[in-house]
């Protein structure tokens, strides 16, 4: 991702958003001007830690997220003393997909705070996930000392700035303690300027002692972009009522959904949403369509963007217009995308315009500042109610929900998508939903609808096993009173399942629902057609009675499909933190997004690498060699 924000720029950043930060003086004897201090201003003469402190608050920071370690148990203390809400996690990784979970489902920015070394690398995954799927945080990291009290081999003496600059929009070093509040603020404008991402604050623990004198006031606002001239551009290409318009809107549009309906509504236009972008548009709405438009997505919108052969000079998406998304390899089907013959695209983001789809005007905006300047054109744009449109949408919602509801028979369990229609059924309008890296991820997508914005969640695009749990936690910190689950697979519970005693530990009532089948069903279904066996896919059976009782939680299961109904009605009315396995066959159901990609994936091999795997396929079926399963 082209970011080059750097440190001059993050500092002027701070100076726009700033006064000029007091210098320090020798009266180490006087106190924090609590009592005086203005709202939202960093004011008084203190340390380093209780600046960072009182930064964060000034910032409205809810929560951090993190593991105290030796560089920072300064900077702990100063939160208890300061009231900085806290919530700690048992690995650093979990702590990034906390604040990254907090963060989707507020829509500002969530923090974390972990010491150099081992706290920043067991933290890059969840870090790289927030910064591919436009997560806004603000990392504190502690690091070694520096200055006089250098010493060379310190503990985690590894390159804190060098290993961060990959997974965050820009790492701001702090150089002297007088620094530390510009620097929080200005991480906190970067995290949601633009693209939103991740921004790192480093700190050498040395200056969270030393003592200055603050004169710091509130951030100030910050500015969006809006091309005028492109927008007019690509307000003469929508006015044009021969065009037949649709919209494609991602996780930019999430706080300006009213608008994104009211100009779709304007256009008569059907709306996709990117995996991300769930939520933008009610699924209920008689314009959504689902997400993507291609054949690895939503049946509906497939067919909705394309034309009808009964109707096919009424039908038939002539203009998208892509707002607030990139057009990324997942939200893609491995970038396989139908060709549209007139492409805009907007984003907050120079850099995301016009890649992959090639675009015929590139507006380079905020979405909400873009939707709510059409809507002052809406006459100009308005279209006639389109009753075919809205009946042809109708008609296949009704199809696609008919088949989701006809579950075929299993073996040995419960296929996922019955699962995921009886969470539907069973989870509030408001409830959040946070799923894995599973098979079922893609069911979900397509089969449970979304009626508002912020409560579907899923890691597009760093696709980071085990991240569900952690981000549930952070969602359900943000909101206690609200039902939040997670859909994941045994596979990836796994990866964070330490994080269930967090749950229990710190009372927050996640409903955790694993689809048990033993393996890593996804690579299978990827391995199995391609070699004719599966390597290094099959998992240990777990008891999982055990191990939620072990780690203080709730137990329910379902074995069979008679049980399933039952057994997520009261996981949603359980009061407290419950993990309910949910015994899984996949039998021989096929994934739309697995099927095309696939597809798509062969078409570009050479002849001599399609000859290979063919000959391989074949030698296999013949002789019936080495087709285990391990």
């Amino acid at each position: 991702m082209p970011w080059t924000f750097t440190r001059r720029d993050a500092f002027r950043t701070a100076a726009a958003v700033t006064a000029a930060v007091g210098t320090s003086n020798t009266n180490a004897h006087a106190g924090p001007l609590r009592d005086r201090q203005p709202p939202g201003w960093v004011f008084g003469r203190f340390t380093g830690a209780r600046a960072v402190a009182e930064a964060l608050l000034a910032n409205a920071a809810a929560c951090v997220f993190g593991i105290p370690g030796a560089q920072e148990n300064e900077l702990w203390d100063e939160f208890k003393a300061c009231g900085v809400p806290y919530l700690l996690p048992a690995h650093e990784f979990a702590a990034a997909c906390m604040a990254d979970g907090y963060a989707r489902s507020t829509g500002k920015p969530g923090v974390l705070c972990v010491v150099p070394g081992p706290g920043i690398t067991n933290a890059l995954t969840g870090l790289g996930e927030a910064l591919l799927d436009s997560v806004p945080l603000v990392a504190i990291v502690g690091d070694v000392a520096n200055g006089a009290k250098f010493k060379p081999f310190q503990v985690h003496s590894l390159d804190s700035v060098g290993l961060l600059k990959p997974v965050t929009k820009c790492v701001i070093p702090v150089g002297r303690v007088a620094e530390i509040p510009g620097a929080i603020h200005a991480a906190f404008a970067a995290a949601v300027s633009g693209e939103p991402g991740p921004v790192a604050v480093v700190i050498p623990y040395n200056l969270l002692i030393e003592v200055a004198d603050f004169r710091v006031p509130p951030p100030g606002s910050i500015a969006v972009p809006f091309d005028r001239s492109a927008f007019d551009v690509a307000l003469g290409l929508l006015a044009d009522k021969k065009q037949r318009v649709g919209i494609y809107a991602g996780a930019g549009c999430m706080d300006a959904a009213p608008a994104l309906v009211a100009v779709a509504e304007v256009l008569q236009a059907p709306v996709a949403t990117s995996v991300s972008g769930k939520g933008v548009i009610p699924d209920c709405h008689p314009l959504a369509v689902g997400w993507g438009y291609g054949p690895h997505a939503s049946e509906v919108a497939e067919k909705a963007f394309s034309i009808d052969p009964l109707h096919p000079l009424r039908s038939g998406v002539t203009t998208l217009l892509a707002i607030g998304v990139k057009f990324s390899e997942v939200s893609t089907g491995y970038y396989g995308n139908p060709k549209i013959s007139r492409v805009i695209h907007v984003d907050a983001h120079a850099g995301n315009l016009g890649q992959v789809v090639p675009a015929d005007v590139c507006v380079h905006a905020d979405a909400g500042v873009f939707l709510s300047k059409l809507l002052e054109y809406a006459e100009l744009l308005r279209r006639s109610a389109n009753g075919h449109l809205v009946a042809r949408i109708k008609k296949l919602k009704c199809d696609s929900a008919k088949a989701a509801d006809t579950i075929p028979a299993t073996k040995c369990g419960i296929d996922p998508l019955h699962l995921i229609r009886t969470l539907r059924k069973h989870l509030p309008d408001d409830a959040l939903l946070y799923t894995d890296v599973s098979v079922s991820e893609h069911l979900a997508a397509e089969h449970f609808p979304v009626h508002q914005t912020r409560t579907y969640f899923n890691p597009v695009d760093n696709q980071s096993m085990g991240w569900s749990l952690p981000a549930a936690l952070g969602g359900q910190r943000a909101f206690p009173d609200r039902t939040v689950a997670v859909l994941t697979g045994d596979g990836c519970l796994m990866m964070s399942m330490v994080e269930l005693s967090t749950a229990a530990r710190a009372g927050l009532a996640v409903k955790v629902f694993v689809l048990d089948d033993r393996a890593y069903h996804y690579m299978q279904m990827l391995q199995d057609p391609a070699y004719r066996r599966t390597t290094a896919t099959n998992l240990a059976k777990l008891d999982y009675r055990s191990l939620a009782h072990g780690f203080g939680l709730g137990y329910i299961e379902a074995t069979r499909p008679d049980q399933l109904d039952g057994a997520v009605k009261a996981a949603v009315c359980h009061a407290g933190p419950v993990l309910v396995r949910i015994a899984t066959d996949y039998g021989d159901r096929k994934i739309r997004w697995i099927e095309a990609v696939r597809d798509r994936y062969t078409k570009e091999l050479t002849a001599a690498q399609k000859a290979r795997f063919l000959a391989r396929i074949a030698a296999r079926e013949l002789t019936n060699a080495d087709k285990s399963s391990d």
